[in-house]
């Protein structure tokens, strides 16, 4: 089959030349990015960042802390998802309608589309008018962060994961929806995506090096820059790096493919299968549980780490060379765990086991998303969880 000419497969086949492009561009200490520099950091009630930063000490929670609500994007633009565009969609109203048996979804959807997505997600679904280009919430709308009793987003200034995808509209989701919302906005002094990043809720984060120390999105900027940024947006004091593969995905390697804390202290990796070849997934896999076998977390606890193994291509009905296949992109939702369902019944069935162990006292509800895995992607990338704020502190005790 045809792919159309801007097609998120075929994107994702040239980005090692685009990606190693923007590495050299980016190796040079006075190289130019493509895009204004992001702000330092700074919050305001919401819209334009200040220049100081805030007083309030913002953390991200884990996110298996209460949700408020979850995001999500209606996918707009057949030409990049071309013949496969009518599926993805209804893989993502399969998600919507998932996720809102647990917690209240929000999906964003351009106004001259918004009565589809209705229409597909149903009632439980609410649908509002807000100009999207595709369906990654988690990586263009804001990361939110917590304080005692008060709220704000991280815009982490979204530029197409290194200009490989039109994203005019993708890039202000953030703002619009926090001005939308009348939530505070933190903009990041560096730039990256919600699915680069994965926190234990108790001072740990974890990240590729791939998806953050790169040129195509922090030209100049070293890793311990990056590292400073992060800590100090998402209220961490300490970074766990894994190498991750640049060039290869449209992400650069998201962590939220790779490795996730499913509790402080307990990872869950992504594993090849027995029969998949020594290739650089499968090299970044064993890096990554490497670095995890001799990690320790904020709290100097050695991580119990686990082991989950992809679904077998060959029992799935023609994935493609793009196809994500790793059941690390799951999202957790206020007393359940919506996973990818792929068609591999023994690994479905073992990976639903493993997550339900993992998340006990969760619901396990497997969603069948090929379509999305297709592109690249899965129900972590097209979800964005707003979390509750905690209670603010009261007066001091007399």
């Amino acid at each position: 089959m045809r792919e159309p000419a801007l097609s998120r497969r075929a994107v994702l086949r040239t980005g090692s030349v685009l990606a190693a492009l923007a590495l050299l561009d980016g190796c040079s200490s006075d190289a130019e990015p493509s895009e204004e520099q992001p702000s330092p950091v700074g919050t305001t009630a919401a819209g334009s960042p200040s220049a100081a930063p805030s007083p309030v000490a913002f953390a991200m929670p884990a996110e298996s802390h209460h949700h408020t609500r979850t995001f999500m994007a209606w996918p707009a633009l057949e030409e990049v998802w071309g013949s496969q565009l009518p599926a993805v969609r209804e893989d993502i109203a399969r998600v919507a309608q998932a996720v809102a048996r647990f917690e209240p979804v929000v999906l964003m959807a351009r106004p001259e589309q918004s009565g589809q997505a209705r229409q597909l997600c149903g009632s439980s679904v609410e649908v509002i008018d807000l100009a999207v280009d595709d369906l990654w919430a988690r990586d263009t709308g804001p990361t939110f962060v917590t304080a005692p009793g008060a709220l704000a987003g991280v815009d982490l200034n979204f530029n197409g994961w290194g200009n490989k995808q039109t994203h005019a509209n993708d890039s202000q989701v953030a703002r619009t929806l926090l001005d939308r919302y009348t939530i505070r906005r933190i903009q990041a002094p560096v730039t990256g995506e919600g699915g680069g990043i994965e926190v234990d809720g108790e001072g740990t984060l974890m990240a590729t090096e791939s998806s953050w120390v790169n040129g195509n999105r922090n030209p100049g900027r070293s890793r311990d820059q990056i590292e400073a940024a992060l800590k100090e947006l998402f209220g961490v004091r300490k970074v766990i790096w894994f190498a991750g593969v640049a060039g290869q995905d449209i992400t650069d390697c998201h962590v939220d493919a790779l490795a996730r804390f499913t509790e402080p202290g307990v990872v869950v990796i992504h594993r090849p299968g027995p029969d998949a070849p020594p290739d650089i997934w499968s090299r970044a896999s064993d890096q990554a549980l490497q670095v995890l076998r001799d990690a320790t977390d904020a709290q100097g606890r050695k991580l119990r780490v686990v082991e989950l193994v992809e679904p077998d291509l060959s029992q799935l009905p023609d994935p493609g060379k793009d196809f994500l296949a790793t059941y690390l992109n799951y999202y957790v939702v206020n007393g359940g765990v919506i996973m990818p369902k792929f068609g591999d019944r023994a690994s479905d069935d073992r990976a639903a086991k493993v997550l339900g162990e993992l998340h006990p006292g969760r619901q396990v509800v497997p969603v069948s998303i090929n379509a999305i895995a297709g592109g690249g992607g899965g129900i972590h990338c097209s979800t964005q969880q707003q979390p509750e704020a905690p209670a603010a502190a009261g007066p001091p005790a007399r």
